[in-house]
């Protein structure tokens, strides 16, 4: 079910870049960085095209704001993203100081916010970003779900 409120433009972006993602037979995830409001990273899953097992697209959002800032600390900024973050992703929003993190849907099977290690819970992790999930979980879920489908 749809929601009844207006989904953010980060979001709305974030799964344009999913289905670019897709479109390139990637996995459908996108995500983007924002500060005061205004895009500043993102990012679409690459790993094949890059060959690059590092390359989900959190982290390639998360390298394109760290070098438009000149900083590897995105204090302040805001991650948008179409699927909880891996325990990957995650740590890197930890080090990089990311505020706050939205994600579209829940992963059970690798996510790490809510689902599996629940990274940001544990005493370990030095940084805890706000969470806010479940933004678009119906048309991320339909993303992945259609994605998957097509490819059995």
């Amino acid at each position: 079910m749809a929601s009844p409120f207006p989904l953010p433009d980060p979001m709305r972006r974030a799964l344009d870049l999913a289905r670019a993602a897709q479109a390139a037979d990637e996995v459908p995830i996108g995500a983007v960085v924002t500060l005061d409001g205004q895009i500043i990273g993102e990012g679409e899953n690459r790993n094949r095209r890059d060959k690059d097992p590092t390359a989900h697209a959190e982290m390639v959002a998360i390298r394109a704001a760290a070098a438009y800032l000149g900083d590897f600390r995105l204090t302040g900024c805001d991650l948008w993203v179409t699927l909880e973050p891996c325990p990957m992703c995650a740590g890197a929003i930890s080090h990089a100081r990311i505020a706050r993190l939205y994600y579209a849907a829940s992963d059970p099977k690798g996510g790490a916010i809510e689902q599996g290690p629940r990274l940001f819970t544990q005493p370990q992790c030095l940084h805890r970003p706000e969470v806010y999930g479940d933004l678009a979980e119906a048309e991320a879920s339909a993303l992945l779900r259609d994605f998957f489908l097509a490819r059995r």
